[in-house]
């Protein structure tokens, strides 16, 4: 088995690293919340005080989940300047979602040290890194990717190559601009049912199975008492945050402007989230859009 290091524990980052020490992988981790790194020491991950400290030892792949493009110039070139203590024998498996011209940044950075990065954002929600359901939308050179199959193939069932760096990037974008998109456009659905005297559970249902079907009535219900096992039901706690959904159509907002895409929906969909955020909603899941509309 190999040495990992895994750098960013929050919802999604800690699942994902828990999968890969449950596959016999040796874990070295670091994050500044303490209690994920004690967490995740726990189940026999090695605690490291710093990021540069994961390479006190020989490191096989390095993964790192963070939250936003700043984060992840910071770790790898500016102010942690991580790629000046890599080794050129390490891979780097970078999982965040971030633009795409700072996944190029950061890809050419390493590329200089002759070290492989490629980025590999995630779909499928905390539940999906917990159950090693991810889908990856990879970018970057195929043989990088084809050594990262055995790490991915832990914490996910779909690997998809995008293309170069910061592909994986762009597609990640779209997809979570969609998400947001039929997230709202369920929300607001469903109020308009209860409101008019109907089952949200039934209405939900009924649309499962006809043309207005979406992921987010198949797994994710954002009304409170419809699914089991969804942020929903635990007063959204949980899942994947306003801010970051906030954050990502932000990015999609930048790549509409930069290669002058009409993306009207997308547009209006972060502006609703970055209200629902302002109105201090921004550490709720991203499901809890449906308070905009409803009584709870």
């Amino acid at each position: 088995m190999a040495t990992v290091g895994f750098i960013g524990l929050g919802h999604m980052g800690a699942p994902m690293a828990s999968n890969l020490l449950a596959a016999g992988h040796d874990l070295r981790v670091f994050d500044i919340m303490t209690a994920s790194v004690e967490k995740l020491a726990a189940e026999g991950a090695q605690p490291m005080d710093s990021a540069a400290h994961i390479f006190s030892e020989s490191v096989d792949v390095l993964i790192t989940m963070l939250p936003s493009s700043p984060h992840v110039e910071s770790l790898y070139v500016t102010e942690t300047a991580l790629l000046d203590v890599i080794p050129s024998s390490t891979l780097v498996i970078e999982c965040s979602t971030i633009a795409p011209d700072m996944a190029k940044k950061v890809a050419a950075a390493a590329k200089e040290k002759n070290i492989a990065l490629i980025d590999a954002p995630v779909s499928g929600g905390t539940a999906g890194a917990v159950a090693g359901t991810l889908t990856f939308m990879v970018g970057g050179e195929a043989a990088a990717l084809e050594q990262a199959q055995t790490y991915l193939s832990v914490m996910g069932k779909n690997v998809f190559h995008a293309g170069d760096n910061g592909a994986g990037q762009v597609a990640k974008i779209c997809n979570n601009m969609l998400l947001a998109i039929h997230m709202i456009g369920t929300a607001e659905t469903l109020q308009l049912g209860i409101n008019d005297g109907l089952d949200p559970k039934v209405l939900s249902e009924i649309m499962k199975q006809s043309s207005g079907n979406n992921w987010s009535l198949q797994l994710y219900n954002p009304v409170p008492g419809v699914m089991d096992n969804v942020p929903a039901a635990n007063e959204y706690d949980g899942g994947f945050m306003v801010d970051l959904m906030a954050k990502d159509l932000g990015l999609a907002l930048e790549a509409a402007l930069s290669t002058q895409s009409a993306t009207p929906m997308g547009s209006l969909a972060r502006s609703l989230y970055k209200t629902h955020s302002i109105a201090g909603n921004g550490k709720l899941d991203f499901s809890s859009i449906y308070k905009m509309f409803g009584d709870s």
